[in-house]
């Protein structure tokens, strides 16, 4: 099986040693996505802004790569407080629409840089 790295332009850099992206035959895995504007620096202080430019990301990634949110079969959310749950929850719909991928939402002790959310997918060509 041959692996397909993308790193794309309009979003953050990578803040450690791997990509932004990945392909495994037509299997398409995004690295965890956080609220970071191009610049790196968050979009917001607060959990709404932080969940709005992951999703953003993750839609920019997705569209480099020839896919969309439609092919998302698999998605998961970390957040640093269970409480943002619903605020997350109506965000992502808003993305996702009517047909929404199979999901995990896991409360995690910290994120990278302190952030409030990080979303990864998982999607198929």
């Amino acid at each position: 099986m041959e692996r397909d790295t993308h790193n794309t332009e309009g979003i953050p850099a990578a803040i450690g040693p791997y990509s932004h992206a990945a392909f495994a035959g037509d299997l398409f895995f995004t690295s965890g996505q956080l609220g970071l504007l191009p610049d790196g620096t968050f979009a917001g202080e607060d959990v709404e802004s932080q969940t709005r430019q992951a999703c953003t990301n993750l839609k920019m990634l997705l569209e480099y790569a020839g896919l969309s949110l439609q092919n998302v079969v698999k998605t998961t959310i970390f957040l640093k407080d269970m409480n943002d749950f619903p605020v997350v929850n109506k965000i992502y719909a808003e993305f996702v629409g009517d047909d929404p991928p199979a999901r995990s939402t896991v409360e995690v002790s910290r994120l990278p840089k302190d952030a409030l959310v990080e979303i990864e997918m998982i999607a198929v060509r």
